[in-house]
């Protein structure tokens, strides 16, 4: 089967593809390095963290780190946004079980997202994407390295 140059214009040359499997796989790593496993670090420091009961109080998005409890630590009350990756399940007035740290009670996460949760979860799929995308990257900068020496010949 021939193809038209119309079907040829559709698919990615082998040096576009190599560029783009390349940034995507930086991308990937970056997002799973830079972001996810610190954001899953932080939510398993709290394992050991005191517990309590919060009230949330705002939720723009709990997942992006905006979702605003309140509680009390050590006869006071604390107001503070729960971390990046925080579970969203929940709604304005929900009573949720969260740890905290004892030197600072603004340091906090829910009692369910302690384990590492979302965040590395996507820590373990972007950092697994990378590595099929530096495959591809290996992949195409085959198909470069070979489309440049059929030209050679």
């Amino acid at each position: 089967m021939a193809v038209t140059s119309q079907q040829a214009r559709r698919t990615l040359s082998p040096r576009a593809s190599f560029w783009f499997a390349l940034i995507v796989t930086l991308l990937l790593a970056a997002l799973s390095g830079l972001v996810m496993h610190p954001a899953a670090r932080h939510l398993q420091s709290l394992e050991n963290g005191l517990p309590a009961r919060a009230t949330l109080e705002s939720i723009p998005s709990c997942m992006t780190g905006g979702c605003r409890i309140s509680f009390e630590a050590e006869g006071r009350t604390v107001v503070t946004k729960l971390p990046f990756g925080s579970s969203s399940r929940i709604k304005v007035g929900d009573r949720i079980d969260i740890r905290y740290r004892a030197e600072d009670p603004r340091v906090v996460a829910r009692a369910g997202d302690v384990g590492g949760g979302g965040p590395a979860l996507f820590a373990v799929l972007s950092g697994a994407s990378a590595v099929l995308f530096a495959l591809a990257t290996v992949w195409s900068a085959f198909l470069l390295w070979r489309q440049r020496r059929q030209r050679a010949a």
